[in-house]
C-alpha cells in the first residue's frame, strides 16, 4: 500500500516484471508494495456524510467478510484526513466501479473533497447513503467495529442495503488499470480463465488511492 498520488494517464509508477526477482529482504518496501500489486482487486469509492460535508475516498482493500450477519471490510490509513469522517459518521456506502468508470477512481483519490465530488453521478439513498450513479454493485452499511492495525484502521460495515448491475467491473493489477476477462471453451482470447487482463492506465504503486 502506497500513500501518493496516482501517475498521469498512461503511464505507472512502476514497470510490470516479466520475472521473479526472487527473494528481498523483510525491509524492503518498494518490493513488499510490490509483491502486495501481484493480487489483482476491484476498485470502490467509499462515501459518507458527516459534520454537513460529503466524504469520499478510492479504495481496492474491500472485502467480504460474513454472509450471516453481512459484514464487509475496508482499510484506511490511520494519518489519512478522512479517517474521522468514516469512523464518526457511523455509516458508509461502498460503490463497487464499473470497468467504464475508471475517471471516477482517479477522481475520488486525490485533492479535495469539493473536487472529488464535482460533476460524480451521486445518488442519495434515502438512509443518508451516497452511491455513485452507474456501478457494478453498492452497498450501504453501518459501522459494526473499527480495529487498529498498524498504520491502518479497518471498519467492518454491517450491510443494511445493497444492489448490483450486470456490468463488468473495473480491475486493478500492477498498478495499472484494466479488466476482468472471464474465458469460455470458445474464447478466442490466449488469457487463462479469469485471468486478470491489464489495460493501459494510471495508477500508484500496489493501491489505486491516496489516502487510504
Amino acid at each position: 500500500m502506497l500513500d501518493a498520488p496516482i501517475a498521469k494517464p498512461g503511464t505507472s509508477t512502476l514497470p510490470i516484471p516479466s520475472s521473479s526477482p526472487g527473494p528481498t529482504p523483510a525491509h524492503d518496501a518498494p518490493n513488499y508494495r510490490k509483491a502486495l500489486s501481484c493480487f489483482a482487486t476491484g476498485v470502490t469509492v467509499v462515501t459518507t456524510h458527516w459534520a454537513g460535508e460529503d466524504w469520499g475516498m478510492t479504495c481496492n482493500s474491500f472485502n467480504s467478510v460474513s454472509l450471516e450477519p453481512r459484514l464487509v471490510l475496508w482499510s484506511i490509513r490511520r494519518a489519512s484526513h478522512s479517517l474521522q469522517a468514516f469512523t464518526q459518521a457511523g455509516q458508509f456506502t461502498i460503490s463497487v466501479l464499473a470497468e467504464s468508470q475508471q475517471v471516477l477512481a482517479q477522481q475520488f483519490a486525490t485533492g479535495s473533497m469539493t473536487e472529488r465530488f464535482a460533476g460524480a453521478p451521486i445518488l442519495r439513498q434515502p438512509g443518508g447513503g451516497l452511491r455513485l450513479d452507474g456501478c457494478a454493485a453498492w452497498f450501504d452499511c453501518k459501522l459494526h467495529q473499527l480495529i487498529e492495525a498498524g498504520d491502518h484502521c479497518i471498519l467492518l460495515g454491517e450491510v443494511t442495503d445493497f444492489g448490483w448491475h450486470d456490468t463488468p467491473a473495473l480491475g486493478f493489477w500492477h498498478s495499472r488499470f484494466g479488466q476482468f476477462l472471464s474465458q469460455t471453451p470458445h474464447a478466442s482470447t490466449s488469457a487463462a480463465p479469469g485471468q486478470h487482463q491489464p489495460a493501459a492506465g494510471p495508477g500508484a504503486h500496489g493501491t489505486p488511492t491516496a489516502d487510504r
